[in-house]
């Protein structure tokens, strides 16, 4: 007989460096994970990914056990990368926060391609610009 999910909790943390700390503690705590063996399992299998934020999924079942889904990094934390930068720009409209280029978008877009919802790459690009665009960095060829 297949396991029930019990919950399902999405969180966003640090490649190879989790903590059981306030981010993590309450949120596993109520879901009955086993804290320290929840952080060490994730350290060692993000520890690739260390420097980026980790979309994770954790599928908990009815018997306490649960399954970790990986995402890839979050678009605008790519986006800052790329043109090497901490923050976009609040007023996206007056201030820009920088410039990526055409190269750099399609870069991210294939990264990308298996958490969007593309049929091809030109319209993953195009999700991508949106996000650099909402962000205050202009798009340049």
């Amino acid at each position: 007989m297949a396991k029930k999910v019990t919950k399902k909790l999405k969180l966003i943390i640090p490649g190879g460096k989790a903590v059981p700390g306030q981010a993590l503690g309450p949120a596993l705590g109520q879901a009955g994970i086993n804290i320290g063996e929840f952080v060490k399992r994730f350290n060692e299998e993000t520890k690739t990914r260390v420097g980026e934020k980790v979309p994770t999924i954790i599928e908990v079942f009815d018997d306490r056990t649960y399954k970790m889904t990986y995402k890839t990094e979050p678009a605008s934390g790519m986006i800052l990368k790329a043109i090497k930068a901490e923050a976009g720009s609040g007023k996206n409209k007056l201030v820009k926060a920088g410039k990526i280029t055409k190269a750099q978008i399609r870069e991210i877009a294939e990264k990308k391609m298996v958490d969007l919802n593309a049929n091809d790459i030109e319209a993953a690009m195009r999700i991508i610009e949106g996000s650099a665009r909402s962000m205050g960095v202009e798009v340049v060829k």
